[in-house]
């Protein structure tokens, strides 16, 4: 594809930049051949128009997409230019904070200006055998590839460090140099690495100084050779120096200083031994004060000398050699305050007497005239006669610089002879590694000679370099047969040729410096002449006539000629030399003295090295090559011999390059200016590696890592079985351009800018598959979610529909409800409105009819008044009027009448006179007259009626009347009582008056008594009040109170809890420390046991050291060889000349009891050791004195004697076995835990101290006894022995002699020894009997104290009971008098128990005493004659024993009992066993042998016999040390027989799970606690080598498997590989999985399954095993950049899985393997959580809390994406996390601990199977051991 193809939009470009270099834009068209500008958009989003090169039509480079940005070899990326490796460089230091990076073969180190926690021992081990490609970059990697490659390929090695001033040069040399020493170690004791490290802060002191660019510059090159012997390990160092900045001593710049080592010295000028120097504040010397800047912030001077001091006596350098040096170097300080004065203009003079000429002279041992007259004069020769010439005052300045540079070089030289001398190889040298700390490419303002001399220097380096990747890249295509096309590179020989070659600058330079009058103005006109317009790198400024260019390959240099004529000569007069020579002041000649000895720098001296080594060379120091007397070796010859000498070094060696680079010139930490980083880029020749690599085909892959990488891009008709035709095939679909790639024997080859094409093709894929798994996903996800929302809406519907109707129901009813309430409400308001206006109008009403009432009852009034009125009026006039008409018609009528009755008395006058009228009146009168007769018959009625009532009138009077009479008489009575009770009632009333007078009093005193009643029981009322409100107020802070109480309470047990969880955790932490510790010394034991036991075997053998090969030393040995030392091993060490004379098949096994005494009596022997020295002498003297007088004493009889040692025998047998049963009863309390029983008043405590005196009474009467029967036999003895006088004994001089014979044969210092033993086992007795009446009064104090305490518990108990009521009282005490019942059981429960185990001790003892007894009397009956057996038959020994048909125990012979252990142990095959045989088969053979020889009796078999079986299994395991199932089998067995020993040992903790018929089968004799602890630590020490084996099986897989293998297919594509991957030092050995660690697993679990071995500790195995498996993995992961992504998180998730699922299947979960593994699950998590927001920080700070703030951050740090579509984590999500984590104090150390071993422990597992059940099978070939 053509390059201009990958212009299109959105492709994003480099563009130059004055501020930043390059800037990062975007295309925002495509671009077409021919368009002359570019329309880009920069990441701020400015738009701009990029105007294209008329001339070149050079496009812009193209940026790398952002998935290979950040990688750790620059060569992978697909644009290999300028910009994409400044990026790369920036994006690693900024963002990840790597400073090391890998740019093909070079290692590019960017100076943190921060200390880094990247060089520890943990980050050398991780770093140590690996493969240099398949860790991140380091320092360390390039250390191990120069180590690797110097053992595989026997070829000497370089590692070649350069860069500017404070790039950090020195430090990556010095982390170089202790990579080398702590891995290889060293071959003998004097530490020859720490020598090496030594050296450099002397050379640091002398040659590096304060520069504007850094503090600690070093201001020479040097380049260190470390010897190798042949199995690799340091053996000396040789130093060659170059170019030192002499002219820094005389001269400094603004802001630097001088060297260190002059500033070190002011600051120590207080120093006694300094006072004689005469040194001052540096500000007094001119030397030391011109750059103004004395001092550097954080660094002490003083503190500084005292290091160089200690370096300078590490390294040999004596004390007075030291003062000679600092005393040479205070006279460089003084001479530098000398002072001239001028006479005229051509002669100066020294003031007379001058002080620091004086103190010069004095310093240095000289005369003081003669060195003031050669300072102002020289010495001129011509070929007749010499004259002596004065010089002016300039030169004569320029002569004392002069002098006190070739003093300080001569010093610096001589410095490092005696460094070389110190660090010179004892042995012969093999191999080296050469590490070059050289000065970069320098320009500055002003350039003058010695950075000509150092860009001189690099252009040869460069040279070196390219030509070696020239070289490498030939190799390489031709290797995979690659057409060889010659690539067009930078060759800098005409550079070179400039400099150096014949007529160049350096030999004009000579020329001129040879001219009586050569100048740098003529030697500047010479170069003009010679090489201006002739040559195209040399140029001369327009505006100068006193300088030059050089186009060098870094940039063009402008050089200043001022100065160099001079620099070069270092012209030093001869006569000054000489003055200097004559010193009295034996150090200094000797710094002159070389210059006549010294060789040519291009010859040496050969030094007997081998071949393969280059010789010898002295330091390239600046001398002249031949001696003459005017020093006309110039400096620019002597640094190009010196320099040609390093580059056939170097060729000779296989280079390493490490380019420094400094990252901004202010020092700050993690920041980066590109303008700075580019110029050193340029200048080191990483560009150019990167050009050289760019111009061939860069990108290399190998078919399995393409086929992996674009898969996705091949369908499944294309993939092949063929891995290498599928590649071609799609290689040429896909990229039509044949010449773009080329296909080698195993890679393919990429031009640049393919990969990124290829990566933008497969990203397009996965962006359409993405897009096309997105459609689908989100389509089904929309369908999901839209049937699940209509699902929903339906559900919603039905439920809100429900809802509505239930509602609508709801509304219906109470709005029916409603209208029934509004009708009843309604009506009642209606009718209450209604009623309220009915009485309204009720009262209007009648107030208004009222009103009406009374008006129209007034009206009415007035009307009936003015009708009255009316009326009367009316009435007048009515009378009037009918008065007036009656008048008139009575007038009329009485006319009418008068007429009519005219008329009428006319007819009546005629009927009158008729009868009819007559009747008619008569009827009339009849009826008047019945009414008449009517009235009277009524009147007659009432008279009667009143007549009754007027009869009852009168008797009713009568009565009243004699009632009346009666009455007056009473009265009249009555009158008479009141006249006297009138006078009764005037004396009543008196009294009444008294009464009423009383009463007022009364009333008045009870008033007054009311009133205080009231006023009592108001303020009684008040009171009563208050006291309510203060029994409330107490109660509410009584239950308050209480409340606290209780939430104290509550708090005190939770606080006391999490205490007591706490201290229990940390006491488990303690004992699992403690438990470490022990073992870790069982280790070391061991391991110093294994080496006494290979020397004691190469010195016995006498056999030669076989040719070794590369052997690799732990980096840990060097450190911990000699950590732990044992005193065992010192009494070994003792021993072992003896040792070495007695053949080895004598010599007895180690008696493992014995030896577990001593160790642990070392220190008691140690304390006690004084004592006894005191002891002996005063026992010696008092011995003396006895002697004196044993003389003359009587004679005392050999009864006695015998009498007197038998006791001291029996004293000793008794106090070893009274110390052992103190010891059982004290660790009897100890165990037990509660604090009741072990009081000194408790009754277990009273129980044991009465069992310790009734054992002590009865050891006494049995010793008595034992002593009457010894003594018994004795005088037996006597009796049986033949006598030829019976007063012999009592003949004093017969027993003179027998005592002069005792005397000759040693018999008598042997019975004093007794005796003193005796005595002091008296004293010690003595001493016991008092410590234990001591504690005794002590326990019983503490019981009475005890008593005191429960006397006062019992009285508050009893206080509590009375306050309590009776039921509760009653209840209480019954609960008390119940737990007193139960503890007293307990107690008498416990004490039955103890005095069992008491009885079934001391039936011990009796067997022992009884056994003891019967060999004494069987050694009686030897010595008695056959006669005397006769007549005296001896009582047999009564020993008792068990049934004959006793069954579980084997017997075998003494003499047998090698033979046993080589059947058994030796020559037994552990997978036989376990595939035929029951588990633990050997272990219950032999328990069933110390059985037997337990029920004989016999200690010796049981000793002897444990013993070699420890020793036996020791062999085995030393000689089949690596086989798993080996040490497996043993570590089982070992196991069972320790639990054996345990289970049948008779201790009741051990017995409770026995049989009854297992509890018959225990030891009864011996108490083997001891060999059960040696057993012990032999099963640790087992536990510890099968750890070191599966680690050593399992450490090759677990990369592989865990990290690197895909084990989900096609989750993570492999991203390109740059360089590194082609220069693994080792070749593939075959890719493990995680099947074959799994496999692994299984085969580990079945073998440990198939031996027996205890569940629990298969459990701990388990764990250490997924330990190491988490630990290494991790560390790994930390240590590599490609590792750490999604996929890859994903990866060992999964992993992780199956390993569970392996727990799982083999019932393993409880073992705490998972919880190992925590630490890489919580990192495979952090790979795939998000890392964005600030919830996110907090999800991850709470996730990640078994992994350490350092692990977390390096984690993040190196996240990389592998795909487009991954994020990278952002430099603030980084800082967040720190932040949030800097409150959690955990470990700051990287990684973890992969050797760590977790304490192992043997829990208690007793066996169900019988003993007498056990058959031995006859393929062991044990036919000598039968049963008994």
């Amino acid at each position: 594809m053509a390059a201009s193809e990958l212009y299109t939009k959105y492709a994003r470009v480099w563009i130059p930049d004055p501020e930043e270099v390059w800037k990062s834009a975007e295309l925002l068209k495509d671009y077409k051949p021919g368009d002359k500008v570019l329309q880009l958009r920069l990441e701020e989003g400015k738009d701009l128009e990029y105007c294209l090169d008329p001339k070149t039509k050079e496009l812009p480079p193209l940026r790398n997409p952002d998935i290979l940005v950040g990688e750790n070899d620059l060569t992978a990326l697909s644009y290999l230019h300028e910009p994409a490796v400044l990026h790369n460089l920036k994006v690693r230091f900024i963002d990840s904070k790597l400073i090391y990076t890998y740019c093909g073969i070079v290692l590019v180190a960017i100076n943190p200006y921060e200390q880094l926690p990247i060089y520890g021992e943990d980050i050398i081990n991780a770093y140590s055998g690996q493969n240099m490609g398949d860790m991140d970059p380091h320092i360390f990697a390039v250390a191990e590839e120069a180590y690797k490659q110097m053992a595989r390929d026997e070829r000497n090695q370089s590692i070649i460090v350069s860069g500017e001033s404070g790039a950090g040069k020195t430090v990556s040399a010095k982390y170089a140099m202790r990579y080398f020493a702590t891995v290889s170690g060293s071959a003998s004791e004097a530490n020859v690495e720490e020598k090496v490290l030594a050296s450099n802060p002397i050379m640091e002191s002398i040659g590096n100084a304060k520069t504007t660019r850094n503090d600690n510059s070093s201001r020479f090159g040097k380049y260190i050779e470390i010897g190798f012997d042949k199995r690799y390990r340091i053996i000396g160092a040789n130093m060659r120096t170059y170019l030192l900045e002499k002219s820094r001593v005389v001269f400094q710049a603004e802001e630097e200083r001088n060297y260190h080592i002059f500033y070190q010295l002011c600051a120590s000028a207080a120093l006694p031994e300094f006072k004689t120097l005469r040194l001052e504040n540096a500000n007094y010397f001119h030397y030391t004060k011109q750059g103004g800047s004395p001092v550097i912030d954080g660094v002490d001077d003083a503190k500084e000398m005292v290091n160089t001091r200690q370096a300078c006596t590490l390294l040999g350098i004596s004390d007075s050699y030291q003062m000679g040096i600092f005393r040479i170097l205070a006279g460089i300080l003084h001479l530098g305050n000398v002072e001239f004065a001028s006479r005229d203009s051509d002669s100066c003079t020294v003031p007379p007497k001058h002080e620091p000429l004086t103190i010069f002279c004095d310093l240095m041992g000289v005369e003081y005239d003669e060195m003031a007259h050669w300072l102002c004069h020289r010495k001129l020769a011509t070929a007749t006669e010499t004259y002596i010439k004065p010089i002016s005052k300039l030169h004569a300045i320029n002569a004392r610089d002069a002098l006190a540079k070739h003093i300080y070089a001569n010093l610096f030289n001589w410095i490092v002879d005696h460094v070389n001398k110190a660090l010179h190889a004892t042995v012969k040298q093999h191999s080296f590694i050469g590490v070059l700390d050289i000065y970069g490419f320098e320009t500055f303002e002003i350039n003058s000679f010695e950075q000509f001399c150092i860009n001189y220097a690099n252009e040869k380096l460069q040279q070196q370099f390219n030509m070696h990747v020239f070289k490498l890249e030939q190799e390489e295509y031709m290797k995979e047969q690659i057409p060889w096309t010659l690539i067009d590179f930078y060759d800098n020989q005409p550079c070179i040729n400039l400099i150096e070659a014949k007529m160049g600058i350096l030999d004009l330079l000579d020329e001129e410096c040879k001219m009586p009058k050569g100048s740098d103005d003529t030697w500047a006109q010479k170069l003009y002449n010679t090489h201006l317009n002739k040559c195209a790198l040399f140029e001369k400024p327009r505006l100068s006539n006193k300088a030059f260019i050089i186009k060098h390959f870094a940039d063009k240099v402008e050089y200043q000629c001022e100065g160099f004529l001079e620099k070069n000569k270092d012209t030093v007069y001869e006569e000054q030399i000489k003055v200097l020579k004559s010193s009295k002041f034996k150090l200094l000649p000797e710094l002159f003295q070389d210059e006549e000895k010294v060789l040519s720098p291009t010859s040496a001296t050969p030094s007997g090295r081998v071949p393969l080594s280059r010789t010898a060379v002295k330091p390239a120091k600046a001398r002249p090559g031949q001696a003459s007397k005017e020093h006309k070796k110039t400096v620019g010859h002597q640094f190009r011999n010196s320099l040609h000498l390093l580059m056939e070094t170097l060729n000779a060696t296989t280079p390493h390059y490490v380019r420094c680079i400094k990252p901004n010139d202010f020092k700050f930490p993690f920041t980066f200016d590109e303008k700075r980083a580019v110029q050193q880029l340029r200048a080191c020749g990483v560009l150019e590696t990167i050009r050289i690599s760019a111009a061939g085909f860069p990108s290399r892959w190998t078919y399995q890592e393409f086929f992996s990488r674009y898969r996705v891009l091949m369908k499944q008709r294309d993939v092949l079985s063929d891995r290498k035709q599928t590649c071609k095939n799609v290689l040429e679909k896909l990229i039509l351009d044949k010449d773009k790639y080329q296909f080698g024997k195993t890679k393919i080859f990429f031009r640049a800018g393919q990969v990124a094409y290829l990566e933008k093709i497969r990203a397009d894929k996965l962006r359409a598959a993405c897009i096309r798994i997105q459609k689908t996903i989100r389509g089904w996800l929309m369908r999901k979610k839209y049937v699940r929302m209509r699902k929903a809406a339906i559900t919603i519907q039905r439920h809100v529909r429900g809802y509505q109707a239930r509602c609508y129901a709801k509304f219906l009813r109470r709005t029916r409800a409603a209208i029934t309430i509004q009708k009843f409400q309604r009506m009642y308001v209606v009718r209450k409105r209604y009623q309220c206006m009915r009485a309204a109008t009720i009262a209007l009403q009648a107030l208004l009819r009222g009103y009406m009432a009374r008006n129209k009852y007034q009206m009415m009034l007035r009307e009936h008044k003015s009708i009255i009125i009316q009326k009367h009026v009316r009435g007048w006039l009515a009378r009037v009027h009918y008065r007036r008409t009656l008048k008139a018609i009575v007038y009329l009528q009485c006319c009418y009448r008068r007429m009519m009755a005219k008329r009428e008395l006319k007819k009546l006058k005629i009927e009158a006179r008729s009868v009819e009228r007559y009747k008619k009146l008569h009827i009339g009168l009849e009826n008047k007259i019945m009414q008449l007769q009517r009235k009277i018959d009524e009147q007659n009625k009432e008279y009667k009626s009143l007549l009754e009532k007027l009869s009852n009138l009168e008797v009713t009077y009568s009565t009243e009347t004699e009632k009346l009479r009666s009455d007056v008489e009473r009265l009249r009575m009555s009158e008479e009582e009141a006249k006297n009770a009138t006078n009764r009632v005037l004396s009543l009333q008196e009294e009444i008056a008294k009464l009423r007078k009383e009463l007022h009093q009364t009333q008045s005193e009870k008033k007054t008594i009311e009133e205080w009643a009231d006023k009592y029981k108001h303020e009684t009322e008040q009171l009563v009040s208050e006291l309510k409100e203060q029994n409330t107020l107490l109660k509410t802070e009584k239950e308050e109170l209480n409340r606290r109480i209780h939430d104290q309470a509550r708090e005190i047990t939770e606080t006391m809890e999490k205490k007591l969880v706490e201290e229990t955790k940390q006491l488990e932490l303690d004992l699992n420390d403690e438990r470490l510790r022990y073992q870790n010394l069982l280790n070391e034991f061991s391991r110093l046991e294994e080496r006494y036991d290979d020397l004691k075997d190469e010195m016995n053998l006498m056999v030669n050291i076989p040719k070794p090969g590369h052997k690799r030393t732990d980096s840990t040995h060097s450190s911990n060889e000699s950590e732990y030392t044992f005193s065992s091993e010192i009494t070994e060490a003792e021993d072992l000349p003896v040792r070495m004379e007695e053949p080895s098949e004598k010599k007895a096994p180690l008696d493992m009891s014995l030896f577990l005494k001593l160790q642990k009596r070392v220190t008691e022997l140690e304390q006690e050791k004084q004592s006894l020295q005191d002891e002996l002498d005063r026992k010696e003297e008092q011995a003396l004195r006895a002697k004196a007088k044993e003389e003359e004493r009587p004679p005392i009889r050999g009864a006695e004697l015998e009498y007197e040692s038998l006791k001291r025998q029996e004293l000793e047998s008794e106090n070893k076995k009274l110390k052992n049963e103190l010891n059982e009863l004290q660790k009897a309390l100890t165990e037990t835990r509660s604090p009741e029983v072990t009081a000194p008043g408790a009754p277990a405590y009273r129980v044991l101290l009465d069992q310790l005196t009734s054992v002590s009474e009865e050891l006494e009467v049995r010793k008595e006894e034992v002593l009457i029967l010894r003594s018994q036999l004795v005088s037996q003895k006597e009796a049986i022995q033949p006598k030829e006088d019976k007063n012999t004994m009592t003949d004093s001089t017969i027993l003179l002699e027998d005592v002069q014979k005792m005397k000759d044969k040693g018999e008598i210092a042997q019975a004093y020894i007794g005796l003193k033993e005796t005595n002091r086992l008296l004293e010690s007795q003595l001493q016991s009997q008092k410590k234990s009446h001591e504690n005794e009064l002590e326990s019983l104090r503490g019981e009475i104290q005890s008593l005191k305490e429960e006397n006062n518990r019992q009285q508050q108990l009893l206080a509590q009971n009375l306050q309590l009521p009776p039921e509760a009282r009653i209840e209480a005490s019954l609960q008390h008098e119940i737990t007193r019942l139960t503890n007293e059981n307990l107690d008498l429960m416990e004490q039955l128990e103890k005095q069992d185990k008491t009885v079934r001790k001391l039936k011990k003892q009796l067997k022992v005493f009884a056994k003891k007894i019967g060999e004494l009397e069987v050694g009686q009956m030897e010595n008695i004659s056959p006669g005397q057996i006769i007549d005296e038959p001896i009582r047999p020994v009564n020993i008792p024993r068990k049934e004959k048909d006793f069954q579980g125990m084997l017997e075998y012979k003494k003499e047998d009992e090698q033979k046993l252990v080589k059947n058994l142990i030796l020559e037994l095959k552990p997978r036989g066993v376990a595939v035929n045989l029951i588990p633990g088969l050997p272990a219950y053979i032999l328990f069933m042998c110390v059985r037997h020889a337990d029920y004989l009796n016999d200690d010796q078999k049981v000793r002897s016999l444990l013993t070699s079986t420890i020793n036996g299994i020791k062999k085995v395991l030393k000689k089949r040390g690596d086989d798993f199932e080996t040490v497996s089998f043993w570590l089982s067995n070992t196991c069972r027989f320790l639990h054996c020993l345990k289970q049948y040992s008779g201790e009741e903790g051990f017995m409770k799970h026995n049989t009854p018929r297992q509890n018959e089968h225990c030891l009864t004799n011996f108490d083997l606690a001891e060999y059960r602890q040696v057993l012990s630590d032999l099963a640790i020490q087992i536990y510890q080598q099968l750890v070191r084996v599966l680690e050593n099986i399992l450490q090759p897989m677990i990369v592989s498997g865990m990290l690197e293998h895909e084990t989900i297919q096609g989750v993570s594509g492999v991203k390109p590989t740059g360089l590194r991957k082609r220069t693994s030092s080792i070749a593939d050995e075959g890719t493990y999985t995680l099947d074959s660690i799994i496999r692994q697993l299984n085969s580990f679990h079945s073998v440990m399954c198939q031996h027996g071995m205890d569940p629990e500790l298969i459990k701990q195995v388990v764990k250490q095993m997924f330990y190491i498996i988490g630990a290494v993995t991790l560390n790994n992961l930390l240590l590599r950049k490609d590792m750490c992504s999604w996929s890859k998180g994903m990866q060992i998730r999964y992993n992780v899985s199956q390993l569970e699922e392996w727990l799982r299947d083999k019932n393993l979960m409880n073992s705490g393997a998972k919880e190992t593994l925590e630490p890489l699950i919580q990192a495979a998590q952090l790979l795939q959580v998000k890392k964005k927001t600030d919830e996110d920080a907090e999800a991850i700070c709470s996730m990640c809390n078994a992994l350490t703030t350092a692990q977390i951050v390096k984690v993040l740090n190196l996240y990389t994406p592998v795909n487009e579509f991954e994020e990278r984590v952002l430099v603030s999500f980084i800082r967040t996390i720190q932040m949030r984590l800097r409150d959690r104090k955990d470990s700051p150390q990287l990684l973890m601990d992969a050797k760590h071993i977790f304490p192992v422990t043997f829990p208690f597992n007793p066996s169900s199977l019988a003993l007498e059940t056990i058959q031995i099978p006859a393929s062991l070939g044990l036919g000598f051991i039968s049963r008994v």
